[in-house]
């Protein structure tokens, strides 16, 4: 198992570009589709429970999915194998760049891969709405958290409302039911604390670090605006979490050390996050309050995922060429259910490359 764990996070660590969203679709199809390791409803399990935890996401993810498949041992292994990998990447980037100035191009190769994204997240989106939206109460609740999305309303508003709305409709129920029955060089140890607090409180997906990190590096001066624009390039055009952008602005502050410290202070608390609490919230879910609060936030977390995929798709849908891969990669996905995701991402890369000459 450990073996397994290892080798299946070490891949999706690799080919795992589009982000939190992306990852997540892909860890469904293989963990839940292809391998059966659990069932859609304990993966969602697992979805509601980590969006109730502060820090990325898909991280949490692959470390929950390892605690709950190997133990300690599972939870080192997954979140190791797909943390590093990105870790890595954005490194070689980062040095590249403070001797170069500039980033590679790889514009033609995500031509074709962020459309293949998005195939992934709706062909996942789909068999997870399915078992998320188990009444029509929990279906109102998943199109209010769609709409509320669209407008710009943060993510953890949206699943704690929908997690509290639940919980007043199982009270009321209940309650009829009774009655009828520094700036040059900053120092390491500030950069390990602010990147650990930035890990520990950051809630929604990893796009949202980037708003922390520009009031607490670009506004108090450490860091430049143009850098800042890099980084989040860096985290988006690298595969596995966008977290691992933090690595490169690490290395753009401190070097090595800082880029170590770094990525080990934003990871850390997912963790020990998991480490301390997936044990509590297994104890939980047995409790009827907790499971109609979690049924909300599952609801709200599947709305949220649609929208994402929504909100990349307008930046990835731009002509006839993306519509094009867009298109196969949707009809793959949904045809051949137990495909690799990995086939999907390399064919989107290699379609996009071919047709970025035409």
């Amino acid at each position: 198992m450990l073996k397994n764990l290892f080798l299946i996070f070490l891949k999706f660590g690799i080919i795992g570009f589009g982000g939190p969203a992306a990852h997540i679709a892909m860890m469904r199809n293989d963990i839940v589709a292809k391998r059966k390791w659990m069932t859609e409803d304990e993966f969602l399990d697992l979805i509601g429970i980590t969006n109730l935890i502060p820090g990325p996401n898909s991280t949490e993810m692959a470390i929950h999915i390892g605690k709950v498949k190997a133990g300690w041992r599972g939870l080192l292994i997954a979140g190791f194998s797909f943390i590093v990998p990105a870790v890595i990447i954005t490194f070689l980037i980062a040095v590249l760049y403070k001797q170069y100035g500039q980033l590679p191009s790889v514009k033609p190769f995500l031509l074709g891969i962020k459309p293949a994204i998005i195939a992934i997240i709706i062909s996942a989106v789909w068999p997870l709405a399915k078992v998320s939206f188990k009444s029509y109460l929990l279906l109102l609740v998943g199109v209010f958290s769609f709409v509320f999305a669209l407008f710009g309303v943060k993510e953890i508003i949206i699943m704690a409302g929908s997690g509290i709305f639940m919980l007043c409709v199982y009270y009321i129920r209940q309650v009829r039911q009774n009655y009828l029955t520094s700036v040059a060089i900053i120092p390491l140890s500030k950069l390990f604390f602010i990147f650990l607090k930035i890990g520990a409180i950051l809630y929604g997906s990893g796009y949202v670090l980037f708003a922390f990190l520009e009031s607490d590096l670009v506004n108090s001066g450490m860091l430049s605006r143009a850098e800042l624009t890099d980084a989040i390039a860096v985290g988006q055009m690298t595969p596995g979490p966008v977290f691992s952008a933090v690595t490169f602005i690490g290395y753009m502050l401190r070097g090595w050390q800082g880029a170590l410290l770094s990525t080990i202070a934003v990871f850390l608390p997912s963790f020990l996050f998991i480490a301390l609490l997936s044990g509590i919230f297994n104890k939980l879910k047995n409790s009827p309050v907790f499971r109609t609060f979690l049924n909300g936030v599952i609801a709200s977390s599947v709305s949220l995922i649609a929208v994402v995929a929504i909100t990349l798709g307008k930046e990835a849908i731009v002509d006839w060429r993306t519509m094009l891969i867009g298109s196969l990669a949707l009809v793959i996905s949904f045809t051949f259910r137990n495909i690799n995701s990995a086939f999907i991402v390399l064919g989107g890369s290699v379609s996009g490359f071919i047709l970025s000459f035409i």
